[in-house]
């Protein structure tokens, strides 16, 4: 059975999936921001991205649920700065230079016809571009911000958060990991060698952390933390001069992370 031509599929949900009278001026949209670089032998490319792209999902969701207004997802930017994994075949780094030129213009294009902004990051070495960009754009006067995915406690990079998270997004795409080991120390540690030699010259198999235990199961709860942590931030608006978002404490009136 055909659908009416005034009634389009996936209207206020999937941009890339909409016609444009299904798309409202006025939208919230948000725009998944990932990478494609190694992720230890197990993981692919498009671990950060498929995360980012799920945790905007499910924000987008929640958020539909407690407006009842439009919120769209936007495709997801899938280049990031991922110069420390350039020691991997199969890692794609566009840097942050190119990276601030596509959120800039992203956001740009979004503000003729969308409201609200909102940049969901799934990759740590994407945050400095986020906090130029979107600190560049509240300036111009965009109402835009940006959010993590954020796993409190997590590890760093293809270690028991994310290889939990794939197992519950993309099992097919997780190969075995039984024997996968990374290097452990926390990531404050591990920052100045990742800085000065990446991340192949501190842990040859491109985890930082360790996969072991990783199930489905905990998968889930730590997207579905993911998304309800970023729909808090968002619902809460408080923009930092960067552009991030932050949590306000209602007694002092201090933005928190």
């Amino acid at each position: 059975m055909s659908r009416r031509a005034d009634v389009p599929e996936g209207a206020g949900r999937d941009l890339a999936g909409s016609a444009w009278p299904g798309v409202q001026a006025g939208s919230q949209v948000l725009v998944p921001v990932g990478s494609t670089e190694q992720h230890g032998p197990h993981l692919p490319l498009s671990t950060d991205t498929v995360i980012a792209q799920a945790v905007a999902e499910g924000a987008a969701a929640r958020l539909r649920a407690m407006s009842g207004g439009p919120v769209q997802v936007a495709p997801a930017i899938a280049y990031g700065a991922s110069g420390e994994h350039a020691g991997f075949p199969g890692t794609v780094s566009i840097g942050h230079e190119a990276l601030h030129a596509v959120i800039v213009e992203t956001v740009r294009s979004l503000a003729l016809w969308a409201g609200r902004v909102v940049l969901v990051n799934g990759h740590g070495g994407n945050i400095a571009t986020l906090d130029a960009a979107a600190g560049r754009m509240r300036a111009e006067g965009h109402d835009v911000a940006w959010t993590g995915c954020e796993a409190p406690g997590g590890d760093a990079h293809a270690g028991f958060t994310e290889t939990s998270a794939m197992l519950h997004l993309a099992p097919h795409l997780v190969r075995p990991f039984d024997t996968v080991t990374g290097d452990t120390r926390p990531q404050a540690e591990l920052m100045p060698d990742l800085v000065a030699r990446g991340v192949r010259a501190v842990s040859p198999s491109g985890v930082l952390g360790d996969p072991a235990g990783a199930s489905a199961e905990r998968g889930r709860e730590i997207v579905q933390r993911m998304a309800a942590s970023a729909v808090r931030l968002i619902d809460g608006w408080c923009p930092d001069a960067r552009g991030r978002l932050r949590t306000s404490d209602a007694r002092s009136g201090e933005l928190r992370p």
